[in-house]
């Protein structure tokens, strides 16, 4: 096996950090090899480097990449719907990697249960990649077969979430993991977004973090299933009950849940272990509530109602920006934008009027 490709290997435990963007251009043509069939068989029996291999086609913006990675989605798409969706944010410093390590060592010790994590990871303006993708993360947890780690960069898409995690999340599901964990960049808009493509949204705090932090999350907490307080362990204990209690205080003042469940707060600490079956066991209880009273499938259906919105929107700006008479256009309005020659209406309304009839570019 050459470097190229060993570099692009899945590690023992199904480990999958992002391969460097220049390793993905020259083992493109390597990795289209396989034909969709393959693909697809591959993703079914749960062969996670094929399974590595397809994210890497789905995060592909080559346009042959793309058209493949859109065939094997949809050939696995029948396949999937069989997990539980999980999003995890949490103010920086809370321990979000800590906890998601340790909740799926849990469901794999304890349940039996494969897990897959899609990490966002903020991007770098420079390459493209993910910066905390060759950290080495949750090495516990990596060395299960059972779990599969894949850490995708933001690549500046709506509040650090990566472009194509719900495709990567549906792959995933093709390939027999029960149990998704999306953990956000936790800063920006990530937290909506990834609320709006998983069943249940987990927000991890502090005890003590300051105003100026947990102030980040005061909006977030109306979007919460459960608030944790981690490190609850030490001479913090005391100080993280007084957290969760005030937590729980807040969440009385929210407005209802139209999934008619009752948000509530709850302490864990990620270096014993303690208080993990207890949130899990909140998600399985929120599960079966929502299963039992309808809103569990009508908000999975408003999910790929608004999946199909978004890849509209996307499609349009893709095919807005390569335009051709747009491209010509563009900088020299950007110009006048900048000079304060005409106002960012008018620009963006020549723009799409040149778009909607290319004769107004003559005119």
């Amino acid at each position: 096996m050459d470097p190229e490709e060993s570099a692009l290997r899945v590690r023992p435990g199904c480990r999958a950090p992002e391969p460097p963007r220049d390793l993905i251009a020259r083992a493109s043509n390597r990795h289209r090899s396989l034909s969709l069939e393959q693909y697809v068989d591959g993703i079914l029996r749960g062969d996670c480097i094929i399974l590595a291999q397809a994210i890497t086609l789905v995060e592909s913006s080559r346009a042959a990449d793309r058209e493949l990675a859109e065939r094997i989605v949809e050939d696995c798409l029948p396949h999937s719907g069989n997990s539980i969706r999980v999003g995890i944010t949490g103010v920086p410093g809370a321990g979000k990697s800590s906890v998601i390590e340790v909740l799926g060592t849990f469901l794999i010790a304890k349940h039996g249960q494969k897990v897959a994590v899609l990490a966002i990871d903020p991007s770098s303006q420079l390459s493209g990649g993910s910066i905390l993708g060759d950290k080495t993360r949750m090495t516990s947890l990596a060395s299960s077969e059972m779990a599969f780690i894949r850490p995708s960069p933001s690549r500046g898409s709506l509040g650090g979430v990566a472009q194509r995690t719900r495709e990567a999340m549906l792959l995933c599901e093709a390939a027999g993991y029960r149990n998704i964990l999306v953990e956000t960049v936790g800063v920006g808009q990530s937290e909506t977004a990834v609320h709006d493509m998983v069943d249940f949204f987990l927000l991890i705090m502090l005890a003590g973090a300051g105003d100026e932090l947990q102030g980040m999350k005061r909006g977030v907490m109306e979007l919460a299933d459960i608030v944790v307080i981690n490190k609850a362990d030490g001479t913090n204990l005391a100080a993280a009950e007084k957290a969760r209690a005030e937590a729980q205080n807040a969440l009385h003042y929210l407005p209802g849940s139209p999934s008619g469940w009752t948000p509530r707060a709850l302490t864990c600490s990620a270096q014993t272990g303690k208080g993990i079956p207890e949130i899990w066991k909140c998600v399985l209880e929120y599960i079966d509530l929502t299963k039992a009273n309808g809103w569990f499938s009508l908000a999975r259906r408003d999910q790929a109602r608004n999946w199909m919105h978004e890849i509209i929107q996307q499609g349009l700006r893709q095919r807005f920006e390569s335009h051709p008479a747009i491209r010509s256009r563009m900088e020299a309005l950007e110009q006048e934008v900048l000079e304060g020659r005409t106002t960012s209406f008018r620009a963006a309304r020549t723009l799409l009027e040149i778009y909607s009839d290319p004769n107004a570019a003559a005119r």
